[in-house]
Order: C-alpha cells, then sequence, then structure tokens
C-alpha cells in the first residue's frame, strides 16, 4: 500500500509542476498535507529519472527533460496513426481484409489501429491489446527491426506455443528475420490461431528505424497463392506510402 501511495504522490508532484510551472519542497508539501521530508524523497527519485529538475538556487523544481522522452514516445505513435489512417482505409479497400497497425510495446506487438470492411471477416477488435511478437505477421516485422541480439533479448529463452505451426525455437525466429530484413514483408499463416493469415511490412521514420507494422489479415482459406502475393503487393506499397509521409527517403 506505502508504494502505491507513494507512486500517486509522485505523479501528483508531476500535476503540480505541469500546473504551476515551478514549486518548491515546501509549496508541495503543502499541496500534498505531507511532511517536507517526504516531498524531498519522492524529488530525488524523480530528479533521478529526469522527470523533474531544479530551477534555481532557490530550490524550486520544473519539470524535466524526461517527461519529454515519454511524451515524445507517445507522440510518435500518435503520429504513425494519423499518417496511416487513410492509407489504412486504402489497403483495406483494395484487399478487402482487416488492417491492422501495431507497434513494439513492452515485448509484444501493441495493435494502434484497425480497419476492416464490410466483408471482412473480423473475429476480433486487436486495439489496445499486446499480442505475442514471435507468432504474428506484425510481431515479426517489429523484431525485424532489432539486431539479432535486442530481438533474441527481447524473446526470451521461452516461446508460448499457439497452434502446431508457431515456430516456439528461438534461434529459427531470429534466422526468419534475417528473410524479413531482405525481402520487406512477412507472411504468416496459422501461427497464432488455426485458419489466419497475415501478411505484414515495416512502416519507417525519417532515420530508417522501423516505428510500426502494417498488415492485412483474413481467413486462410481465402488467402491462396494468388491472393498471398496480391495482399503482399498491396501491403508493401502502402507501407512505404506511411513510410514517406512520416519522412522516410530511402527504397521499399
Amino acid at each position: 500500500m506505502g508504494t502505491v501511495q507513494s507512486v500517486d504522490r509522485a505523479l501528483m508532484i508531476l500535476d503540480i509542476l505541469a500546473r504551476d510551472g515551478e514549486a518548491g519542497v515546501t509549496e508541495i508539501a503543502g499541496h500534498l498535507g505531507v511532511h517536507k521530508s517526504t516531498v524531498s524523497r519522492l524529488i530525488d527519485s524523480l530528479e533521478e529519472r529526469d522527470l523533474v529538475e531544479q530551477h534555481d538556487p532557490r530550490g524550486k523544481y520544473r519539470l524535466g527533460i524526461g517527461v519529454l522522452r515519454l511524451a515524445g514516445a507517445t507522440t510518435a505513435r500518435l503520429d504513425v496513426v494519423q499518417e496511416a489512417r487513410s492509407v489504412a482505409k486504402s489497403l483495406a479497400a483494395a484487399t478487402g481484409e482487416t488492417v491492422n497497425i501495431a507497434v513494439l510495446s513492452e515485448g509484444a506487438a501493441l495493435y494502434v489501429d484497425q480497419v476492416a470492411t464490410a466483408g471482412a471477416v473480423q473475429s476480433h477488435n486487436w486495439v489496445g491489446q499486446r499480442i505475442p511478437l514471435h507468432a504474428t505477421s506484425n510481431g515479426k516485422v517489429l523484431l525485424a527491426g532489432l539486431s539479432d541480439a535486442e530481438a533474441r533479448k527481447v524473446l526470451g529463452r521461452r516461446l508460448a506455443s499457439y497452434t502446431a505451426r508457431t515456430v516456439t525455437d528461438v534461434g529459427a525466429v531470429v534466422k526468419q528475420l534475417a528473410e524479413v530484413r531482405e525481402q520487406g514483408y512477412v507472411v504468416v499463416v496459422d501461427e497464432l490461431e488455426h485458419g489466419l493469415t497475415a501478411v505484414a511490412a515495416p512502416i519507417r521514420n525519417a532515420h530508417g528505424d522501423v516505428v510500426a507494422s502494417f498488415s492485412v489479415s483474413g481467413p486462410t482459406f481465402r488467402f491462396a497463392e494468388r491472393e498471398v502475393a496480391a495482399a503482399t503487393t498491396a501491403v508493401v506499397e502502402h507501407a512505404l506510402e506511411v513510410s514517406r509521409r512520416l519522412g522516410w527517403r530511402g527504397a521499399a
């Protein structure tokens, strides 16, 4: 309970500084109704993480650059969704299937947007959910944006099996990533759930970093060789368009 209370008070300190611009330990203690020593301890922890900084020798504090770092991460995700939304609608219309956009988050693929046409077989709304990296097309694209060492670290030692086709050997998954990087897309069939096929390609920022993954998914019975080829071409082209909007000028 004490830890939760400390977290709550630390967040209140950030709120106070956001509201007032700057404040001293005594002022903050007065707002929170706690002793100054309690505020000092919390300030020290926040300062270590650059979330607050001392404004002047009088002991005033203000929000630090760490807040900008956190806000920047959120802004980047919002930029991807904003720039990709119309393109996702175009891709869904072109393929007649469900389009998902995912980003890397806490060792998983976090789905941040989804577009489905009226004819798409949409069994689930993935937005806001984290999906395993090793068993999904979006996840493998996001992993391919990392180095092999980083990918191994994110994957860990044990990979869960979801179907008979799920690749659970870390070395085998890492080997697949080289292919994803080389061809610029990945096709995953029945690895997360039976009857689900998905094709994904990377979305890059102005620096060429993979910041998100763009995918088309649908029932496996609708994805014969010709349909997979068409979906792959469409996904790669549309992912490149979003990357262009984010400032990427490299090749697909």
